[in-house]
């Protein structure tokens, strides 16, 4: 077909179904005009977006985006004319020589125009490929979605991430990390009744209660990379409420713990955690803290009656990486592939990273496909065919920062480009995210923030104040270490709860703090803590009840273990995390 023959088929393989007539007829008479083909259309039409900043993207074809494009066209043709106008000004002596000489026959035919050249697509085969190559990149037709359960994503939040990173500024940053610090302190004065805070650097007689961000105390601590400990434990307050100084604090021999949980044995910090303490500065240099006060955890939703037949799902729950360091055949994936089958869920969420920028055959170039197109054949592909032979299947992708198909390497994370597939049934979310799935609330993060807060926290031993105890909440829990660690991320209200990130890690986040309000897990159209909260893990998988809020960390699939979540209105929430094999 010529590439003047374009029809609204042809418009709508490549930029989706989802065109309407006016719009598709508009490109056709944009490839008559400008001689191109509708695939050379959308190359440009990828092209003038490349060009644009993240916020001014636009993935969906409609009338503003058409009147940009025949804007873009005009003026790469005006361009094109000018260059060559300027080239035959430059060759106009010699031209005319060489065509005095030649006659006009050899000389002109050499520089006659090319036509267009036909161009094939390059193999998608690469090293261990197990899903073959370019026969899985014909049209698909996506079979309409049919399922009982209603997907619901907070759509501002995600347009929210597409920010432009590595502009931070020095006062954008402090004002962030101060605004946490206030927002949090409201929190303590309302759920203690806390008339005032004071200022832990200001010498008193009487007791206060202060807020801030425990921080290291680099003076007291040796050169090098330092663990928090109790000899270099350090305060961080904000402008308003002690003019962002940094103040060492000491635990006296009798400090207690209000608001703890009965057999706890005392309170775990790290570097970022925000903390209210009640003590003093004697005027030794130091804060000396006597009462530990614990924040207040986000409260548990709470659902009006449910009818269990219609609410009742279950979601198969994989986190990446999906091939193990020694090849890129992908088993684990293909593993569980096959147990999809087998197990038919409602919902299937899968973890990047998916083409993972660490893996050592990646990193050593040791691949002849784009990351694109592998990321098609050995994930996409796969999926399409899992998705269509049970039409009830929707599947949820949460990117990773390793993810070398995604454009947004910073976390905060936006979702990845569903330009890569195109396809309704499978839905791009942001990293971190938070969904809804009938009436239950998921939150969701790729980065390993439990191993990161196991490797920094420092647990300070002490007793709780006994006539405060909340016994209620979770007390069987209170010794479990693993349940204190999501417990952090509650109380925080943070996905990633650590600042700064530790320095032999930091790559594994690539945290950016001017964007850190999107890390808050209480969404701003909710004050409620989600009911289920994915946070993959290298530590051992598990799954708990935490304070309202069930965990599940499903390890790595290429550790050989994924998870099953299983919910309706009778028995509430059900995990089970099996293995591959």
């Amino acid at each position: 077909m010529a590439a003047s023959q374009a029809s609204i088929e042809d418009i709508r393989t490549h930029f989706g179904e989802a065109v309407d007539d006016d719009d598709a007829a508009e490109c056709v008479k944009l490839c008559k005009m400008y001689n191109r083909s509708a695939a050379d259309l959308f190359y440009t039409w990828e092209a003038m977006n490349l060009g644009f900043g993240l916020q001014q993207r636009v993935n969906i074809l409609n009338k503003a985006s058409l009147d940009g494009l025949r804007e873009y066209l005009k003026r790469k043709t005006e361009e094109g004319r000018k260059k060559v106008d300027e080239k035959r000004a430059q060759m106009g002596p010699l031209l005319r020589k060489g065509l005095m000489k030649s006659g006009g026959g050899t000389f002109a035919a050499s520089f006659a125009m090319p036509g267009r050249v036909k161009t094939e697509q390059a193999s998608s085969s690469f090293v261990g490929n197990p899903f073959g190559g370019s026969d899985k990149d014909k049209k698909r037709v996506a079979v309409n979605t049919r399922s009982n359960v209603t997907f619901t994503l907070d759509e501002s939040s995600s347009s929210s991430r597409k920010y432009r990173y590595m502009y931070e500024k020095v006062s954008e940053r402090s004002e962030v990390l101060d605004d946490r610090i206030e927002e949090l302190a409201q929190l303590v004065k309302e759920h203690y009744d806390i008339p005032e805070f004071g200022d832990p650097s200001a010498t008193t007689e009487e007791d206060i209660i202060v807020v801030g961000r425990v921080t290291l105390d680099y003076d007291s601590s040796s050169s090098g990379p330092v663990k928090l400990n109790e000899a270099s434990l350090a305060l961080e307050t904000s402008r308003a409420m002690g003019s962002g100084v940094r103040v060492p604090f000491k635990f006296d021999a009798s400090a207690k713990i209000r608001g703890g949980r009965l057999g706890a044995g005392g309170i775990g910090l790290f570097p970022g955690a925000i903390v209210a303490l009640r003590g003093k500065n004697g005027g030794g240099g130091w804060f000396m803290v006597s009462e530990v006060l614990s924040l207040p955890v986000p409260n548990a939703r709470v659902k009006a009656d449910e009818d269990a037949a219609k609410t009742a799902f279950s979601v198969c729950i994989a986190c990446g990486p999906f091939t193990t360091d020694s090849d890129l055949k992908f088993r684990p994936w293909q593993a569980l592939i096959a147990k999809l089958k087998d197990e038919t869920p409602d919902i299937v969420v899968l973890v990047g990273p998916f083409i993972d920028a660490t893996h050592p055959l990646i990193k050593q170039g040791e691949v002849d496909t784009s990351p694109e197109q592998m990321f098609k054949d050995v994930i996409i592909n796969p999926l399409q065919d899992y998705m269509d032979s049970k039409e009830s299947s929707l599947v949820i992708l949460v990117p990773s920062v390793k993810d070398v198909v995604s454009d947004h390497a910073v976390f905060p994370q936006a979702a990845l480009d569903a330009q890569l597939f195109n396809d309704p049934r499978i839905r791009c979310v942001p990293n971190p995210s938070r969904f809804k799935l009938n009436d239950v609330t998921f939150a969701v993060s790729s980065v390993d923030v439990l191993f990161h807060l196991r490797k920094e926290e420092f647990f300070k031993r002490a007793l709780p104040v006994t006539t405060d105890v909340d016994m209620t909440l979770d007390a069987p829990h209170a010794a479990d270490p693993m349940a204190n660690l999501c417990r952090h991320l509650l109380e925080q209200r943070s996905y990633y709860p650590i600042f700064p990130a530790p320095q032999e890690m930091a790559h594994e986040v690539n945290l950016d703090i001017t964007h850190s309000e999107l890390l808050n897990i209480c969404a701003r159209s909710a004050s409620d803590a989600p009911e289920v909260l994915i946070s993959p893990s290298r530590l051992k998988q598990f799954s708990k009840h935490v304070d309202g809020t069930t965990f599940v960390n499903p390890s790595f699939l290429t550790k050989g273990t994924y998870a099953m979540l299983r919910y309706d209105a009778e028995t509430a929430i059900q995990v089970e995390i099996p293995k591959l094999a």
